[in-house]
């Protein structure tokens, strides 16, 4: 915890620079809970802006499409985060939540409960009467494979 305090502090004017210190802590080991936690701090950090492609991608990128094990949780609350964020991003740059989206492409391969929570999280966001083109495909290709 200090070191990344120590480097935002040093870094903080560096946007690549910070957006490694975000990707840095989304694919950390998952202990307990705490790369999910962080995460969703992060979310709500002062130098995370969901209008910059390049920040989304450091943190909500590194977390659901390359931390597994800090995404899929029991209690769901990773993939119901998944579909909170493609649906947000939808709104504003859909080829963006599109790969965001590509996050449960194998959804059908994970053991229950996973299964069943990511399933729900699919049909949530295929579910959302504005949602773009570019995410509709992903989700319903996701749903239809087997």
């Amino acid at each position: 915890e200090p070191a990344l305090e120590r480097f935002h502090a040093l870094f903080r004017g560096e946007p690549l620079a910070l957006d490694k210190w975000f990707a840095l802590q989304a694919g950390a080991p998952e202990r307990g809970g705490a790369t999910f936690g962080r995460v969703r701090a992060l979310l709500a950090h002062p130098d995370y802006t969901p209008t910059n492609p390049n920040r989304v991608r450091s943190l909500l990128h590194m977390y659901c499409l390359h931390n597994a094990a800090a995404l899929h949780r029991a209690d769901g609350a990773g993939v119901r985060l998944w579909a909170d964020r493609v649906l947000e991003l939808d709104a504003r740059n859909p080829q963006l939540a599109a790969r965001l989206a590509r996050a449960l492409d194998r959804w059908r391969q994970l053991a229950e409960p996973y299964r069943a929570q990511a399933r729900q999280a699919i049909e949530r966001v295929a579910a959302h009467p504005q949602l773009s083109n570019d995410v509709r495909e992903v989700v319903t290709r996701a749903l239809e494979a087997s």
